[in-house]
């Protein structure tokens, strides 16, 4: 099974909106076949592994990081080639949480003889796959926050300036969070002030991968529609979607966007303040199949999805620098009236990358 986890990390960059996805055949102690689910709409897992073993897969063990779909989509049910290659044992790392599937691959493998059981290295096989996972129970995708602050968790100075807290080996990191991702999240402050591009930098040899690196949506959340069409972020290869307050979506301004190849929509405003609906953001981009967003904004944004217990996980990069007062913070959130109301967060890494560090924590819900 670690096999078969080790490579469903090889769909990391390239599965979405599908899961990533590994198998592995054992016949007698040996290997037989191996694969993994590289690109949406190419076989699976378990066809690439069947594939290779061919006939000794009659009699086999069928390790799979996913439970073996049993519905046709784009290409046909994995539950179906299994029976039909008479593999005799399936071990599923986890459950499919897709409601077509939720159990009923394993029962129909059942149903045919086949031994079944699920559960082996359960919390590693959730790790690889918490987008799709988020998106398939909580009808959300997996919302990763990343920033870079000083040692004294600023992250500009009073003025703005921020180029660069951190390393070019932390810079580099950042790409491949970027990569992984379905979609690059910010704020319209953030385009107006920074002009970022929001893009992958990477080639595919620097990922591991085999043809062309995706981009990633970039999503600009922009209640007013306030960005300006010159920005960087549309001339530059890949969709963008802007996100507006329904009503506020002027006519002109919608076409003139359209015009330099970006998509607008729009949600709610938010009940309080100029913002937006920020559930009705993520509820959006899970129905366009984002799994997982990339959250590369300023302390008002980020603040509001930690606030509003919408953020999952969060990418922080320290320098080893002291930026003094006056210095803008992480995160925009309001004061506590007591120690019980802070938010909780479980630091699962600790890493360095160059001359910084880089945390990850994932936040606590009740």
């Amino acid at each position: 099974m670690s096999r078969a986890l080790r490579l469903a990390r090889r769909g990391l960059y390239t599965t979405h909106p599908n899961p990533r996805v590994g198998c592995v055949l054992v016949r007698d102690g040996v290997v037989v076949g191996e694969g993994f689910h590289a690109r949406a709409g190419e076989p699976h897992a378990e066809a690439h592994a069947l594939r290779i073993a061919g006939s000794q897969a009659r009699g086999a063990t069928a390790y799979v990081s996913l439970e073996p779909c049993c519905h046709h989509g784009r290409t046909p049910p994995c539950a179906d080639a299994l029976i039909e290659a008479g593999v005799t044992r399936v071990v599923a790392a986890m459950r499919d949480p897709n409601p077509l599937v939720a159990g009923r691959g394993l029962a129909q493998l059942s149903a045919a003889g086949i031994e079944v059981s699920s559960g082996l290295l359960e919390s590693s096989a959730q790790a690889i796959n918490p987008g799709f996972i988020n998106r398939m129970t909580r009808g959300v995708p997996w919302v990763r926050v990343k920033s870079a602050m000083s040692l004294d968790a600023c992250t500009a100075l009073a003025t703005g300036e921020s180029r660069w807290i951190t390393g070019a080996a932390a810079r580099q990191d950042v790409q491949r969070w970027r990569a992984r991702a379905d979609a690059v999240l910010t704020g319209v402050d953030t385009v107006l002030a920074d002009d970022p591009s929001l893009n992958v930098r990477l080639e595919a040899a620097d990922l591991g991968i085999d043809g062309i690196v995706a981009q990633p949506l970039r999503v600009i959340l922009d209640s007013d529609l306030r960005v300006s069409p010159e920005a960087r972020l549309f001339r530059l290869p890949g969709q963008v979607l802007v996100i507006a307050a329904e009503g506020r979506v002027s006519p002109a301004t919608r076409k003139t966007l359209e015009s330099r190849g970006a998509e607008v929509a729009s949600v709610p405003a938010a009940k309080v303040g100029r913002g937006l609906d920020l559930p009705e953001v993520l509820r959006l981009l899970a129905r366009r199949g984002i799994n997982e967003i990339h959250v590369e904004a300023g302390a008002t944004l980020a603040g509001a999805l930690v606030r509003e217990g919408l953020a999952d996980e969060l990418v922080i990069y320290v320098a080893p620098h002291l930026l003094g007062g006056g210095a803008r913070a992480v995160f925009a959130l309001p004061a506590l009236e007591s120690i019980g109301e802070r938010t909780h967060l479980e630091i699962s890494q600790a890493r360095r990358v160059g001359d910084d560090w880089r945390l990850i924590a994932q936040l606590q819900r009740d």
